[in-house]
């Protein structure tokens, strides 16, 4: 992965902790940096074989649809081969918007990363 290139400061590098490969997202993610987070999610599961992707999303106060939208990319790509991408540490307002578009329905939402490792 030493090879991907990607805005470090909105997606760590990837680390792997059982079958997961798991990513740090931090800041808002919104119409201006969504691309970002694309090119880095994209970077990662093509580098990964994992068919689990955690993303932690404790350092992410706000997200727009711009920001779902690549999210559910990365599910849909995932899916194909029989993967799950599942999402730790939600605050508040980001699980809410989550709820209220009901994708907690096809994404697992838990509360730390230990718990998703463990799904």
């Amino acid at each position: 992965m030493a090879d991907a290139k990607w805005n470090m400061e909105l997606v760590s590098a990837p680390r792997t902790r059982g079958d997961a490969v798991i990513a740090d997202v931090r800041g808002d993610i919104d119409l201006h940096n969504s691309p970002e987070l694309r090119t880095a999610i994209m970077a990662i599961l093509s580098a990964s074989k994992s068919k689990k992707l955690i993303l932690n999303l404790g350092m992410v106060p706000y997200m727009d649809s711009s920001a779902i939208a690549v999210l559910v990319e990365a599910l849909q790509r995932l899916r194909r081969d029989g993967g799950r991408v599942i999402l730790t540490s939600l605050q508040p307002r980001v699980k809410g918007l989550l709820e209220i578009a009901r994708l907690d329905t096809i994404f697992a939402l838990v509360a730390s990363e230990d718990d998703a490792v463990s799904l």
